[in-house]
C-alpha cells in the first residue's frame, strides 16, 4: 500500500518509519532534516538520508501533488502540543487537516489515518488528576463526550468531525487514533517524562515532580513499537468507515479504552508500562 505520511520528520512519524513492516511510504514534511534537528535518539535523525517532499500541509497546491499516486494517507503533521495559541492549532490542524482531506478525495485515496490525541478528551484526566495516575476505575471509550482541555485539543476534535463528515459524505474511510503518550527513543519508556525533565534541569530524580510524571506515563504511554503497531492495523484494516480508537499501550492503570481497538482493527499492543520499576538505567525487570 504507497502511503504518504504527512509530518514524517517528528516524533510519531519516526516511530512509524522505524516499525512499520511492508508499508511503501512517501515522506512529506516542512522541515528538511539536518544535523540541527532535535532527535533523542542514538546517531543522526534516522531521517537524514532519506528523500522526502518538502511542503506544508496548509498549502493545497503542495498536497495535492504530493497525494497523487497514493492509496493511504497518515496524517501526522500540525501544531503539536497543548501551548499553541487559536491562530497556531487553526493554520497548522484544522486548516492543515480539511487539505489533506480535499486532496485525499480528489485523487482516489482510499483511506485516511489520523493521528488526534488524547487531548480531545482531557478534561477526564484533569478532573480526576494527580489520583488517576495511581488506577482508576474511570474508563474513557471511543463514546464520551469530547471534553478538550486546550485550543489544541479543540483543534483535534474538529479534525475529528471533518473526517465523520468525509467518510460519511465522500466514502473515504477515516481513523482517528487519540495518542497517549510518545517519546523519542532515549525516552521510550514510562519515565522518559520523567528523566527528560532531569536532563534538562526542571526536577531532580525521586522528587514529587519526577513521581507524578512516572506515574502518569505508566497509564498514558504508547511506545513507539505499538504506535506502529496500531497504525498498521488502521492501513490493513477493510471494516472501517469512520471509527476512533485510543492509542496508549496495554498500561495496566490506563483509563483509556482499548477493547475496541483490539476488536475492530485487531490492535494487540505489547507494552505495559507497569513492567517497569525505574528507568532504563535503574531497572530492576525486564521485559
Amino acid at each position: 500500500m504507497r502511503t504518504l505520511l504527512t509530518g514524517a520528520h517528528g516524533t510519531v512519524g519516526t516511530a512509524l518509519t522505524g516499525h512499520l513492516g511492508d508499508v511503501d511510504l512517501t515522506l512529506f514534511d516542512r522541515r528538511q532534516v539536518d544535523q540541527t534537528t532535535e532527535w533523542h535518539g542514538d546517531g543522526p535523525h534516522p531521517h537524514a538520508d532519506r528523500a522526502a517532499i518538502a511542503g506544508d500541509v496548509a498549502d493545497a497546491e503542495a498536497v495535492r501533488a504530493a497525494v497523487e499516486g497514493h492509496d493511504a494517507v497518515v496524517h501526522l503533521a500540525g501544531y503539536p502540543r497543548t501551548d499553541g495559541t487559536w491562530e497556531e492549532v487553526l493554520k497548522n490542524n484544522v486548516v492543515g487537516t480539511r487539505t489533506v482531506l480535499d486532496a485525499a478525495v480528489a485523487a482516489g485515496v482510499e483511506r485516511v489515518v489520523f493521528a488526534s490525541s488524547n487531548h480531545v478528551v482531557g478534561m477526564y484526566e484533569r478532573e480526576h488528576a494527580p489520583g488517576i495516575y495511581h488506577g482508576t476505575d474511570l474508563e474513557v471509550d471511543h463514546t464520551v463526550p469530547y471534553r478538550p482541555d486546550s485550543p489544541y485539543g479543540s483543534s483535534k476534535a474538529a479534525c475529528e468531525v471533518f473526517g465523520r463528515e468525509y467518510a460519511e459524505n465522500r466514502g473515504l474511510r477515516f481513523y482517528a487514533v487519540r495518542i497517549g503518550s510518545v517519546r523519542p527513543p532515549a525516552y521510550d519508556h514510562p519515565y522518559g517524562d520523567a528523566e527528560r525533565g532531569v536532563d534538562e534541569g526542571r526536577w531532580s530524580r525521586g522528587s514529587d515532580a519526577y513521581r507524578e510524571q512516572a506515574a502518569r506515563m505508566k497509564a498514558t504511554w504508547l511506545s513507539r513499537r505499538d504506535c506502529a503497531a496500531l497504525f498498521d492495523c488502521c492501513l490493513r484494516d477493510s471494516s472501517v468507515g469512520y471509527d476512533v480508537f485510543y492509542g496508549v499501550s496495554d498500561n495496566e492503570r490506563r483509563w483509556f479504552d482499548l477493547d475496541h481497538a483490539r476488536d475492530v482493527v485487531g490492535y494487540d499492543p505489547r507494552d505495559d508500562g507497569e513492567r517497569w520499576d525505574g528507568p532504563p538505567a535503574a531497572r530492576g525487570s525486564t521485559e
